[in-house]
């Protein structure tokens, strides 16, 4: 029933004990992860661990921060990647201005060529955007398309720029932040229509309260989706079921 359309799953830091974390995907009836790729290698694990498992679906994409050696045969390779029948997505991509040495010329770039790539292939994007709203804004407006979709991916934004992503076509995906007791993310949601809502972990990283500080996993969305349900007063099974419909929708899939 709960769906985590963000995790790293194929990331080293399962290798010991993936068996058991998908284990634990059962018992809390986690029924669809979706395994995003940042660049050739991990699109390349994210696929074959799909390939694996039913309930896992990966996305094939080039992160914004992995980049700076890019060449243009990577995307070539990605388009091929992104023809596998479990690839639902291209993610995740965008623009993050974080660290001083960022080449933001070259980030544009590549998520120019990454949402044209989706548009070709008819598939959704997954998008990364950190001290970068006004840019990405800017770029997936110029892109804009009748069949450009997708995801604002660990979504942190303000309640203004959660509606504009609305108005731009995407869903909010929300990560364990909304947890977090300084999160602005509660008072988001609250003025956001559920149908426009996603749950994801971003695991390994950010655990939700009452996990925070180990290591994140896909059982834990389930806190998430609760966070939610508390916050727009509504039953969990409830909030459940529709984001689970939203994500079947969003990706295309029978989930």
């Amino acid at each position: 029933m709960f769906v985590d359309v963000h995790s790293h799953l194929a990331f080293s830091d399962y290798d010991a004990d993936r068996e058991d974390v998908i284990a634990r995907l059962k018992e809390t009836r986690v029924s669809l992860v979706i395994n995003p790729g940042t660049n050739i290698q991990t699109s390349r694990e994210a696929v074959a661990l799909a390939e694996q498992q039913d309930f896992v679906y990966a996305n094939v994409g080039l992160h914004p921060c992995d980049v700076a050696d890019v060449k243009d045969e990577d995307f070539i390779t990605l388009e091929s990647l992104a023809r596998h029948p479990k690839v639902v997505a291209i993610g995740e991509i965008g623009l993050d201005y974080h660290y001083p040495e960022t080449d933001k010329s070259k980030e544009a770039l590549c998520f120019r060529e990454m949402l044209r790539m989706a548009k070709r292939l008819d598939l959704p994007v997954v998008i990364h955007t950190r001290d970068a709203w006004e840019d990405t804004f800017k770029i997936l407006e110029e892109e804009k398309s009748s069949v450009l979709r997708g995801v604002m991916h660990c979504f942190s934004g303000t309640a203004a720029e959660a509606e504009r992503c609305i108005r731009l076509g995407f869903k909010l995906s929300i990560p364990g932040v909304i947890t977090f007791k300084k999160s602005n993310l509660p008072e988001v949601v609250a003025g956001v229509p559920l149908a426009s809502l996603l749950t994801e972990t971003d695991a390994p990283y950010l655990a939700p309260v009452p996990h925070r500080g180990k290591r994140n996993e896909p059982a834990f969305v389930i806190e998430v989706a609760r966070k939610i349900a508390e916050v727009k007063s509504l039953p969990l099974e409830t909030v459940a079921e529709q984001i689970r419909r939203n994500a079947a929708e969003m990706f295309r899939l029978d989930a």
